[in-house]
């Protein structure tokens, strides 16, 4: 039962206005008991709502907003929109339309795209177009470069660590602030191991589309406990905790082996959303079914349309875990993986006023970005 102040879009120490300004609140709200919690941030989205981040389209900016606006109500106050596995031409022509903003009335923050391929396995390519698939040529990182045509608004690359040049790859793009993820891959622990100590520090959506856990060679997963990860450094991974990517007992397992390190992510694509049907990912075509979402004709899942403030309910559901904890995996954490949680993940003084009004039960009452309401049930009369 504390007050949150918060002027000029951060969130600010009472001592100091009390005691140096001697002033008061210009405005109060009454919460009438309910939660406050930092802002979730999605680190892994491919769209929603009709609108898929990696088809090229004349009105991709339109798309992006709308999304943006959106997911104000599932509590994401920022975001990485996510490139599945695309020819040359669709990066080209669309990172140069995607750039860092902040938050707002208009909708979430965006924190830099998130590239998912195309430099993965086959053998492990999920829902990935196989055409598009590449492994690196000779100069890798210039091979990279004319792939995706500019890293400007790039924030994380995923790609299989086990590609001749990616230990190349991941010491460049991790010079230049880029967070590398591990995903769609073969890697034994030994080549996770050594993707770590290069630079990389995150696994795309644990368990999905990597080499199950086996106890002589546990795989990517065995990072999650390894002891050659460099001094200082954390193992964050990416988990769909939608019920259906995951089963309960795998969460639970990831969770307790390592819980300061798990990234709830929704992997939502353009279905999310909409009704049951047909819909695309990328240059796929998808069939939703309830919270199911195959490549059509197939049993093969491709991202999901699950909300971030249900992921972190299913989540906290499934563990058994504080609801602090629940709440920090879909905010600090990933804050923390992007090195932006002296701004963002936290109600600490100084951060960005980006915080949720959640009730008990962990719904989204209300969504503020810096110190502004953005989003309220009420005004849609619910």
């Amino acid at each position: 039962r504390e007050d949150l102040w918060v002027r000029e879009g951060k969130i600010l120490n009472p001592e100091k206005l009390f005691f140096d300004e001697k002033g008061s609140a210009d405005v109060q709200l009454d919460c009438k008991g309910s939660i406050i919690a930092p802002g979730f941030i999605d680190v892994q989205i491919n769209g929603g709502f009709g609108v898929d981040f990696s088809l090229a389209t004349d009105d991709f900016k339109s798309g992006i907003d709308l999304v943006s606006q959106k997911i104000l109500s599932h509590g994401v106050t920022s975001f990485c929109p996510t490139l599945v596995t695309s020819p040359p031409s669709v990066y080209h022509q669309i990172l140069p339309q995607i750039s860092v903003r902040n938050g707002g009335a208009h909708g979430a923050g965006i924190l830099g795209a998130h590239l998912e391929g195309p430099f993965i396995s086959k053998e492990k390519k999920g829902a990935h177009p196989e055409h598009c698939i590449r492994t690196f040529e000779a100069n890798a990182f210039q091979d990279l470069l004319a792939t995706y045509g500019s890293l400007d608004c790039v924030r994380i690359v995923t790609l299989a660590p086990e590609i001749k040049g990616s230990s190349e790859v991941i010491r460049e793009l991790t010079k230049r602030g880029i967070c590398v993820s591990l995903g769609h891959s073969m890697a034994n622990l030994s080549q996770a191991e050594e993707a770590m100590q290069h630079g990389a520090t995150f696994i795309t959506h644990l368990f999905n589309a990597m080499l199950p856990f086996h106890h002589r060679d546990p795989g990517i997963v065995g990072l999650l406990t390894s002891d050659k990860i460099p001094a200082g450094r954390r193992v964050f991974y990416g988990m769909i905790s939608d019920g259906i990517h995951t089963n309960p007992a795998a969460l639970r397992i990831a969770y307790r082996a390592h819980p300061k390190g798990i990234v709830l992510v929704t992997d939502a694509i353009a279905g999310m959303g909409l009704a049951p049907g047909r819909h695309t990912l990328g240059q796929q075509v998808v069939e939703i079914d309830g919270l199911n979402t195959y490549i059509a004709g197939t049993k093969t899942l491709s991202g999901s349309v699950a909300t971030m403030d249900t992921c972190v309910r299913h989540f906290l559901e499934a563990t058994g875990c504080s609801v602090e904890t629940a709440l920090e995996a879909a905010s600090l954490h990933p804050a923390q993986l992007l090195g932006i949680e002296d701004k963002k993940g936290t109600l600490n003084y100084g951060s960005d006023a980006d915080f949720l009004v959640l009730n008990d039960s962990l719904h989204v009452q209300a969504t503020y970005i810096a110190g502004e309401e953005v989003w309220r049930q009420d005004a849609l009369g619910m």
